[in-house]
């Protein structure tokens, strides 16, 4: 059994998501007790069941509302809270309503927390690192961009008005600008308030669950798009171009909380990749037997190696700021269709 640790707990919300799963995983091996956010005590419980080895040290409070200042206010009546991180935020990319679905949960959730953080944290908050994403960085606009590299000082220009009434991939891209713009407006506004604020800006995340992962029928955006690969007859065509593996995003998050460094600053989390790799790479895994041999036929062959040229994403100051070392595109490739295979084989089994 864990002791109780030394390093401080963590108020986690969204830990019951895919990458916040990863997030509470990595924070409980740092070190850290972590108290999650859920809208109802049988989810809270469904996601502290997949640890079951930290009970003294893992902890929930009912926050039925992320948009309500007040609804946090359990959260932090102990008095222990020492850092914040805010995984929570909808992903749609097929909204009814732009504004109801995205823009206001995003935005308000996002500036909530810090507002949560002065109001209830007593001055024990040191730190805050909040989810944001490659959309907040991006400008989709701008297309393939050839040549162009997107760092930390790019910034997607769609503003909340143009937002209000676009598609559905480009409402939640401002979304994710507007939240994290929001929280870094909010700092500046108040410069007394004793805690410092990171971002981490991942593109699309594969990768495992921190869970076992028993079923297909919620898997996060980013992995359904690894999932939609099998049976496919083509390969994927270029999309946002970028990816993260989930346990690197956990890892940035967690080491934002320890460097010093990290306070004020926003990271990408990511590299170049295509979905022609991605599958290149699972069919050479089924080769090498690190994935059932039939499942090389339920893959698409495509035009093995092909590259398509687009802009280039630089994450490099992560690991140059924060330590955070990346994996192989294979490991993440190989651990998420392992996930999605057995998945797929409980459910056929049900």
């Amino acid at each position: 059994m864990t002791t109780l640790q030394t390093k401080g707990t963590i108020l986690l919300t969204g830990g019951g998501g895919f990458v916040g799963g990863q997030i509470l995983r990595e924070a409980l091996e740092s070190g850290y007790s972590v108290r999650i956010t859920a809208r109802s005590a049988p989810s809270a419980q469904r996601t502290i069941s997949h640890f079951p080895s930290y009970p003294s040290v893992l902890s929930s409070a009912i926050v039925p509302d992320i948009q309500s200042v007040e609804a946090y206010e359990p959260a932090f009546a102990d008095g222990a809270i020492t850092h914040i991180v805010h995984a929570a935020s909808p992903f749609v990319l097929t909204p009814e309503d732009n504004v109801r679905d995205l823009l206001n949960p995003a935005i308000k959730g996002a500036t909530v927390v810090l507002e949560a953080a002065l109001r209830y944290g007593n001055g024990k908050v040191k730190h805050v690192v909040a989810t944001s994403s490659f959309a907040s960085v991006i400008n989709i606009s701008e297309g393939m961009r050839v040549g162009y590299t997107y760092t930390e000082k790019d910034w997607n220009p769609v503003t909340w008005e143009q937002a209000a009434t676009a598609d559905g991939v480009t409402a939640y891209c401002a979304s994710k600008k507007l939240a994290e713009r929001g929280m870094w407006d909010w700092m500046e506004s108040h410069r007394d308030v004793g805690f410092g604020l990171t971002t981490i800006c991942p593109p699309w995340v594969f990768g495992p669950y921190a869970g076992k992962l028993e079923s297909t029928k919620s898997l996060s955006e980013s992995v359904q798009l690894l999932n939609n690969i099998i049976d496919a007859e083509n390969v994927p065509p270029f999309d946002f171009g970028g990816y993260a593996d989930s346990r690197e995003v956990a890892s940035a998050h967690v080491r934002a909380l320890e460097v010093p460094g990290a306070a004020g600053r926003r990271f990408i989390v990511g590299r170049d990749y295509r979905y022609q790799i991605v599958v290149d790479l699972a069919h050479e895994a089924v080769e090498k037997g690190d994935l059932p041999k039939e499942f090389g036929n339920r893959l698409p062959v495509g035009k093995k190696g092909e590259w398509v040229d687009s802009y280039h994403i630089d994450g490099s100051e992560v690991t140059r700021v924060l330590g955070v070392q990346y994996r192989e595109l294979r490991d993440t490739v190989v651990d998420t269709y392992k996930q999605l295979i057995q998945a797929r084989e409980l459910e056929a089994k049900a």
